[in-house]
This record gives C-alpha cells, sequence and structure tokens, in this order.
C-alpha cells in the first residue's frame, strides 16, 4: 500500500531509520527528554491544586511560597526539557536529510543517459532538493512529537481519574466530537498536503526546462504562450495550498470551541460538587488546566500525522528513486596499465528506443594514432558512437574492443579517463574559469 493510505508505512518508516543508527545516541535521549516533558506538563495543574487546598485556602503564606518555588522550578526544567529535545530532534533530522541526500546524489550520478533523456530534469532536482527537507519533519515535527503527545494525554488522564473519575467523564464528553473532526481534517489536509508536493514537482519541471530551453523559446516568439502555461501550473500550486489553509481555518476553531465546552461543562458540574463538599475549590482548577493541556495534543496529533505522512510520501519518492537501477554495469576490473588506442566495432546495433536502430551492424576498425573522421546529417550517429566507446550508453548487439579488449571488461573510470572529448556543445558549471577548465 502507498503511504499515501495511511499515515505510518512501516517499511518506508524502517528505511528512514537506518539513516537513523550512527545517531541512535542523539534519538534515544530526544525519547528520553520527550518521555521527560510528557510527564513534567501534566505536574504543574497538580501542583497548583495541592496548593490551592493546603495552603492558600488554608492562609499558609509560607508553605505557598515554598509550592511556588517548586512550580517555578517545574516550569524552567520543563522549559530546558523542551528546548533540548526539539534541538536534539532537529538535529537528526538535519543530519538525516544530510546522509540521504549525498547517498541520492550519488546514485544519481551513476545513471545511464537514458534516465536523463526520459526523465524531467525537474523530477530528481525535486528529489534531492525539496522532497529530502520534508524527512527532517519526520523527526523534529512528527513521530517524536507524537510520541510525546500520546504519552502527555496518557498522563494527564491518569492524573485526572486520580483526582476524580467523575469529573473526568464530564470532561471527555465532547472528545468524540473532536475525533470525528480530526478524521475529516486528516483526510481533507492529506489530500491537499498531495496535491501541494505533486504541484511542486511540476513547478520545478517546469522552470527547470524552460530555464534550460530559453533560446528556443524566444527564438520561436513563445514567450507568452510559455507564461500562460506558468501560470495555470502556479494557479494550481495556489489552489492546492489554499485547500490545505482551509482545512486548518476550520478545524482549530473547532477544537477551541469543543475546548470551552468541556471546560464549561466542567465548571457547570465541579461548581456544584465544591458547593456540596464533594470537590474541592483546587481539583475544580487542576481540571481546567488539564482540559486545556489535554486538547493541545488531541489538536496537534491531526496536523503531526499529516506531517509524518507527507514525510512518508516524499521517502516513498525518494527511496523509489534510490531503488531504480543506475544502469551502469561495473562489471569491468581492468584499471590499470596503458592503452594504445586500437579501437573496433564489431557487427554493433544500437537503439535509443526499443528496435528503432540508430546504427545497424556497424563494423569498422581504427588504429592507433590514426585520425578518423565521421561525416553524415544531423541523427545520423555520428556522436552516438563516442558516446558508445565511453559506455554512456549500452550497445544492443555486437561488441565495442579497445586493443583487443572488451570495453566491457575495462573499469569505467578508467575507460573514460583514457578518452579525451572535446564537446561538441558548450556548457560552463556556475563556477570559476579554472574549475570549469579541470571540472575540480
Amino acid at each position: 500500500m502507498s503511504a499515501l493510505g495511511k499515515a505510518i508505512d512501516l517499511p518506508v518508516l524502517k528505511r528512514i531509520f537506518t539513516f537513523v543508527r550512527p545517531y541512535r545516541g542523539l534519538f534515544i535521549g530526544a525519547v528520553l527528554l520527550t518521555v521527560t516533558g510528557a510527564v513534567l506538563g501534566p505536574l504543574r495543574p497538580w501542583l497548583t491544586q495541592y496548593t490551592l487546598d493546603n495552603y492558600v485556602i488554608q492562609g499558609d503564606q509560607q508553605g505557598l511560597i515554598y509550592m511556588v518555588m517548586a512550580m517555578t522550578g517545574v516550569l524552567i526544567l520543563q522549559t530546558v526539557v523542551m528546548f533540548l529535545q526539539s534541538f536534539q530532534a532537529s538535529l537528526i533530522g538535519q543530519n538525516v536529510i544530510r546522509d540521504l541526500r549525498v547517498k541520492l546524489y550519488r546514485h544519481i550520478l551513476n545513471f545511464r543517459m537514458p534516465f536523463f533523456d526520459k526523465t524531467p530534469i525537474g523530477t530528481p532536482v525535486t528529489r534531492t532538493v525539496s522532497d529530502i527537507e520534508t524527512i527532517a519533519d519526520i523527526f523534529s515535527d512528527g513521530i517524536i512529537i507524537i510520541i510525546g503527545d500520546i504519552l502527555q494525554l496518557i498522563v494527564i488522564l491518569g492524573y485526572m481519574l486520580y483526582m476524580d473519575w467523575q469529573l473526568t467523564l464530564v470532561s471527555l464528553v465532547t472528545v468524540p466530537l473532536l475525533i470525528i473532526a480530526t478524521n475529516i481534517f486528516k483526510n481533507n489536509v492529506k489530500r491537499a498536503f498531495s496535491d501541494v508536493r505533486t504541484q511542486v514537482a511540476a513547478l520545478n519541471v517546469f522552470v527547470q526546462e524552460h530555464l534550460t530551453g530559453m533560446r528556443i523559446v524566444q527564438t520561436f516568439n513563445k514567450e507568452e504562450d510559455e507564461l500562460n502555461g506558468f501560470k495555470k501550473i502556479n494557479a494550481k500550486h495556489k489552489d492546492a495550498n489554499i485547500r490545505s489553509i482551509w482545512a486548518y481555518s476550520i478545524f482549530f476553531p473547532v477544537v477551541e470551541i469543543l475546548s470551552a465546552i468541556s471546560i464549561g461543562l466542567v465548571v457547570w458540574w465541579g461548581a456544584g460538587n465544591v458547593i456540596d463538599g464533594q470537590a474541592t475549590f483546587g481539583t475544580l482548577v487542576a481540571f481546567i488546566m488539564y482540559i486545556n493541556l489535554m486538547f493541545r495534543p488531541m489538536r496537534e496529533l491531526a496536523d503531526k500525522f499529516n506531517t509524518l505522512q507527507m514525510g512518508m510520501v516524499s521517502s516513498e519518492r525518494i527511496f523509489q528513486m534510490l531503488d531504480t537501477p543506475s544502469g551502469i554495469r561495473q562489471n569491468g576490473d581492468i584499471k590499470d596499465g596503458r592503452m594504445k588506442g586500437e579501437i573496433e566495432f564489431r557487427d554493433v546495433w544500437f537503439a535509443y528506443n526499443d528496435e528503432d536502430w540508430v546504427l545497424k551492424g556497424i563494423n569498422l576498425k581504427i588504429k592507433p594514432a590514426e585520425t578518423v573522421a565521421f561525416v553524415g546529417a544531423t541523427g545520423a550517429g555520428k556522436s552516438t558512437i563516442i558516446n558508445l566507446i565511453t559506455r554512456l550508453y549500452e550497445i544492443q548487439r555486437g561488441s565495442i574492443t579497445i586493443d583487443s579488449v572488451d570495453i566491457k571488461d575495462y573499469d569505467i573510470d578508467f575507460l573514460r579517463k583514457n578518452v579525451a572529448i572535446v564537446l561538441q556543445d558548450v556548457f560552463l558549471f556556475s563556477d570559476s574559469i579554472y574549475q570549469n577548465i579541470t571540472l575540480g
């Protein structure tokens, strides 16, 4: 099943975590800090209840000072824990995407030319840049935060049930409505976010291709037509983002209304119990604080699950590219010695697509130090012959040898280092003249 179909794709998540292994210490530390934060957060309402019932009502100023100091200490400790947890989770994410981006780019560098002939250049650009960025969110805003929120909900419910189980049931009356609203929100945002990622890729492809082919666009006076095409893609991107914004704009006010209703029910029920002497004033105040603490992670869980889900979608796309065979069969082991330069084609057949043959049964032999010119119309296969010698493309039939050795028996790096090429088309990298001449 695709990662689009569920919040957590376990095989994909497991594969992502293979990149976490070098940073397992940071990850364990982040999880421990998350657990600590989940316990510290609900502690403050309990301390407030204890302070009100045992010191404020009793008029014990000395005890009140001690409790205020204790609550301040808990607040400071919680702040430090939240900072460390957030920093470590983000640090893990940045390290993971750095390693993954290097691995992906190394893989792309080894793709054969047919891949680049058939794949829009914006696709690998999107995978290498923007898709990988969303994986960092799996750690900084995704799985670790989700674990913390779930633990905090469990601890909060534990505290509430311990203090007053009847008041706890009253405060949970609106939770079924919240679950329904959360599910509707999650599904709508999932579709919107998936569409956003698709439109981002379409934008990248369009801009990359048209900037590269700007000479053609201007030569044929197609600027306005291409601008209109760009406007359509850009409008789709805007519409996808607006759909996600619309979902957020509805969901969060709904959660606030449900939270307010719960607080109102607790005040109504709890005030009666306080008057009857069945509950304390401190318990009522603590429950109001607990409802605010409880609804915050409930509200954010839907958002975090969507963040996690979009990370899964991007991860799946990245791993699909990583699983695409590079195509260059590095089976040669000859990597030293000196080439004399005798080149021979023996009944070579080659086609870029299926059996649409460009070269048919080519036989030729070039002696060392011999100068040979290939003359023919555009598309006749002159450049193709050079590309085949350097194994940028693989022949379908026949063999090519250098010094009577099949080129597939040479180490591919050794082979290409021994073939000097003067390019037909000039291409300059965004670097110094020296770097362009030497390629580093």
